[in-house]
């Protein structure tokens, strides 16, 4: 690399930390959920490759995070942001709960340690 590009790319760098810098906490946090949601959606086959990325531990893992992130931000972001984080937390725990050949007991499934038991709403 010429002396010139590592010179380039020492600049870049604080200017990528004050842009980081700027970034309102919720739009971190939430930034973070949808990597998480997607990740595990992805886990759950819900993507395009479907069951061929199916991997529940690596799901539950994930879930349990988000749902674990979610809990503990919802006090600091407000329920305008924490709702539809929510939802799409209840979104993937219900999935979890059908793509399972042995769904877990009320409870005891990803991340309801941290939100309580997840049921199919009727």
């Amino acid at each position: 690399m010429p002396a010139d590009a590592d010179a380039d790319a020492d600049a870049d760098e604080p200017s990528e930390q004050r842009d980081l810098a700027d970034v309102p906490a919720v739009e971190v946090i939430g930034t973070v959920t949808v990597h998480l949601m997607s990740a595990a959606a992805v886990k759950l086959g819900l993507a395009e490759g479907g069951e061929d990325d199916l991997d529940l531990d690596e799901a539950r893992k994930l879930i349990t995070a988000l749902a674990g992130l979610i809990t503990a931000a919802a006090p600091e972001i407000g329920s305008q942001h924490a709702a539809p984080l929510r939802d799409g937390l209840r979104t993937l725990q219900l999935a979890f709960r059908e793509a399972s050949p042995y769904p877990d007991e009320p409870g005891q499934g990803p991340g309801e340690k941290f939100t309580g038991a997840v049921y199919a709403r009727s």
